[in-house]
């Protein structure tokens, strides 16, 4: 019984978020109404089966404001910045919340909080 417990134990730990991506850092700019973010990520891709595929910017009730999708592993880029432009801001909105997600493990949950300047 103690064996079983353990092989259970172990299948679980395996699967944790450790590997999720995480936010390296968030640039964002005001363009007129609209807001372009650089996202700069960091995760242990290993290549198609699991990778970093994607961000996404909430207002601070996590409503999705933009997403970015990321087609494609970064195996050999690390950490790796990419951008998306036109996000309205919510008038009176000073900060934002910006979640990645992986493939595998899908969004993190864990969010990068932004004020908007």
């Amino acid at each position: 019984m103690k064996t079983h417990l353990a092989v259970i134990f172990i299948a679980l730990a395996s699967t944790s978020y450790a590997d999720m991506p995480v936010i390296e850092a968030v640039d964002a700019i005001q363009s007129g109404d609209t807001w372009r973010f650089d996202v700069t990520l960091s995760h242990a891709d290993t290549g198609w089966e699991d990778y970093a595929d994607g961000w996404r910017v909430l207002d601070v009730d996590q409503n999705v404001l933009g997403t970015r999708v990321l087609y494609h592993p970064h195996v050999d880029e690390q950490p790796f910045t990419r951008s998306l432009s036109g996000v309205r801001i919510p008038s009176g909105q000073s900060e934002v919340l910006i979640e990645a997600r992986d493939l595998i493990g899908g969004w993190s949950g864990q969010y990068f909080r932004l004020k908007l300047q």
